[in-house]
């Protein structure tokens, strides 16, 4: 239930009890991870990733490691945290024969973006996705 109250912060289109099942059955598969930033006693933030088959853009291995979500307190950003988060997934992935490792974000959420180049990410391709409803 930590994660899940960490992570309505991230997905705020969610409701915790669904999010809280669906963190249950991410920490269950062994071809994912969660980790949990403690601070004094506290946690403070998560990331959340897994492994990957299918095509990511980017990408040309797989499986490869993705970052799913990333989110620190905002009183603990800028702290190095989230970074540690990131390299414990990387790590991961490694450990899982991963050889690449990669991300999204919102294509106007330049705090993500920018926090991802930080990372050493590289931007790849940028996407505007649509939908029409039909009858």
């Amino acid at each position: 239930y930590i994660v899940a109250q960490l992570a309505i912060k991230l997905f705020k289109d969610n409701d915790i009890d669904s999010l809280n099942k669906e963190f249950i059955d991410i920490i269950n598969n062994e071809n994912n991870r969660v980790f949990i930033y403690i601070l004094d006693n506290r946690p403070i933030g998560f990331a959340q990733c897994g492994l990957r088959y299918d095509y990511v853009e980017g990408t040309s291995s797989s499986p490869f490691g993705y970052l799913e979500g990333v989110y620190i307190e905002e009183q603990y950003r800028r702290n190095g945290y989230a970074r540690q988060l990131v390299e414990s997934c990387i790590q991961f992935s490694k450990e899982k024969n991963a050889k690449e490792f990669a991300s999204d974000c919102e294509i106007n959420n330049i705090e993500s973006m920018n926090f991802h180049l930080r990372l050493g990410f590289i931007e790849v391709n940028q996407i505007r996705c649509f939908n029409k409803k039909i009858n």
